[in-house]
């Protein structure tokens, strides 16, 4: 297991989006830009892959401590962070939700009636079996053409 899969499964387990990365490396005077961590997360045979160093995941780890814990002047309960932050993504989940069923309830553009309103036809899809597909018509292309080579052949 190496840094990259370490930084990944920590990001997976506290649900930390992109910007919240860059926001616990700036804690302890650390800057990443997102397109740095998006390559940091990347598939290792990726072209734009990149080895996470020890200094990112130190300063990350750093970082964490300080965004869970707080310092020492203002200290703070981990798992009310933690809290936070899920909630914050339960808030985006349902957000999202809204709006993708705000797009199935749009007018539809022929008749003006809303889809919602509309009969739900359900038509039963088929296995697909590859002796039910149509063979493809062949096309000659190029004319048939004899190649003399400069023999005569008797």
């Amino acid at each position: 297991m190496n840094n990259n899969d370490i930084f990944k499964k920590l990001r997976v387990a506290l649900q930390l989006r992109d910007d919240q990365i860059v926001e616990i490396l700036e804690l302890v005077d650390f800057r990443m830009s997102k397109g740095e961590l998006g390559n940091i997360f990347r598939n290792a045979d990726h072209a734009d892959f990149m080895e996470c160093g020890d200094q990112v995941l130190r300063n990350f780890l750093n970082g964490l401590v300080i965004h869970l814990r707080g310092t020492k002047e203002n200290p703070k309960n981990a798992m009310d962070v933690i809290k936070q932050n899920q909630e914050v993504v339960k808030k985006n989940i349902s957000e999202k939700s809204k709006t993708a069923f705000r797009s199935n309830t749009e007018f539809t553009r022929a008749k003006g009636e809303r889809t919602e309103d509309k009969p739900k036809t359900v038509s039963p899809k088929r296995p697909f079996n590859p002796k039910d597909k149509k063979p493809a018509i062949k096309i000659q292309v190029v004319e048939k053409v004899q190649y003399k080579n400069g023999k005569n052949k008797k």
